[in-house]
């Protein structure tokens, strides 16, 4: 009997071979980004109905190429300015584009076909939201400085430097860092009487890595240097299964792309690469005065170290890490453990009168770009995260704020 395949039945059979292809390469890229598409909602949120004028234009470092400053594919690094005006001319925000890592041939491959690999994939033109708002009711203290995006597209927080002959890619995420930084300088910032270096999520870890580094950039220079780093406290923590995932993460990336000689060498001095890669060790260090920005339930951090899908084989974590109303009370005191190790890691920290600190109990990850979270809540005693940050950069107050346990805050914007 001859069997006839419908047209419809190919179509589908079609539909269903083009979904599990895109599947696949999204676990193949396997880069610490999962939640990438919640988080890309998220982002669409913060910049839908944008006036057009904060649509930044992108630059591309061309004269910088032959110094090796360039993205995993060989192609220009980049940035986005949008001038200052007024009394902000001569004060300057460079804000460290984040988006995860990569930590073997294969996932940093696949993210040259990204913007986080290759200038070529990157947009032409990027809203400036939160903290790079130029709408001075939305970002009262930065909104006429001039704000810069460095472009994100070494995958090891702006910090290796090394070459693979095997497959042909760049790790100079230090070197961008470098010639981005000198370019600005020669183009109007090494005038600047204010400066803030800031960053989220690997951007933010970017910030505490290279803070005492930009300061450097201003040495005898009479310019105020300060620091932000949004959900960049990256932990160093068991996981659910007892192992250490985000250890063993970041341990393959400083090895791959040559990271180790560019840590802080007060860290370095004592503990190992891999250690030096974790905020937790590098932060009572810093001479810059630095603001840590961060939520004591990180998602990113409950999705990708705490409970990621190879520490959790039977999917028991499944629900709670993509719903909190999901977690049952050992889930929740797991992630109290959590917050406490991460309260316990800034208390040193939070003893210098220089530093800032904002840690709230919500389910988020990044908040200083998100004009809902950077104007608006979550609130610590009644203050909120853009007035927190501009109290402590500009001197105002004292600011060392850390939520009560969740579910306390009633302030919060949750993402999960």
């Amino acid at each position: 009997m001859k069997t006839t395949v419908k047209p419809w039945a190919l179509l589908a059979l079609l539909l269903l071979l083009a979904s599990t292809c895109v599947q696949a390469a999204d676990e193949d890229e396997q880069t610490y980004g999962a939640g990438r598409r919640r988080r890309r909602r998220s982002r669409r949120r913060s910049t839908a109905g944008a006036p057009p004028n904060i649509m930044v234009p992108i630059t591309f470092l061309n004269s910088s190429v032959e110094k090796g400053a360039v993205c995993m594919d060989g192609t220009p690094a980049a940035y986005h300015l949008d001038p200052g005006s007024g009394a902000g001319n001569s004060s300057w925000i460079i804000n460290l584009e984040g988006g995860g890592w990569c930590n073997n041939a294969r996932t940093c491959k696949f993210r040259t076909r990204s913007r986080h690999g290759s200038s070529d994939f990157m947009e032409r033109q990027i809203a400036f939201t939160g903290i790079m708002s130029a709408n001075s009711a939305d970002n009262p203290d930065f909104y006429n400085w001039n704000r810069v995006k460095i472009r994100y597209c070494d995958s090891a927080s702006f910090a290796g430097d090394t070459f693979d002959k095997g497959t042909g890619l760049y790790f100079r995420g230090q070197r961008i860092w470098e010639e981005a930084v000198q370019h600005l300088l020669s183009i109007g910032m090494a005038s600047a009487g204010q400066v803030l270096l800031a960053g989220c999520s690997a951007g933010g870890l970017a910030a505490i890595l290279h803070c005492d580094q930009f300061g450097a950039f201003f040495a005898g220079r009479n310019t105020t240097v300060k620091c932000l780093a949004d959900a960049g406290l990256f932990l160093d923590v068991v996981d659910i299964s007892g192992g250490r995932s985000l250890r063993s993460y970041y341990a393959d990336i400083v090895y791959m792309q040559g990271v180790a000689k560019n840590l802080p060498p007060t860290c370095t001095d004592h503990l190992d690469a891999t250690s030096c890669f974790f905020p937790q060790n590098i932060i009572d260090g810093i001479k810059t005065p630095i603001f840590l920005l961060n939520s004591a339930y990180d998602v990113w951090q409950i999705e990708e170290s705490l409970a990621p899908n190879k520490a959790d084989p039977s999917g028991a974590w499944r629900a709670c890490k993509f719903n909190r109303s999901a977690c049952n009370a050992s889930q929740i005191k797991f992630l109290q453990d959590f917050r406490e190790q991460m309260v316990a890691s800034v208390k040193s920290f939070s003893g210098s009168k220089s530093n800032g600190l904002f840690i709230n109990s919500c389910f988020s990850h990044c908040q200083s770009e998100l004009p809902a979270t950077w104007n608006g809540s979550p609130a610590i005693q009644n203050k909120g995260i853009a007035k927190s940050v501009g109290d402590w950069y500009f001197g105002r107050a004292e600011v060392k704020a850390i939520d009560c346990p969740y579910p306390c805050d009633n302030t919060c914007r949750h993402i999960i």
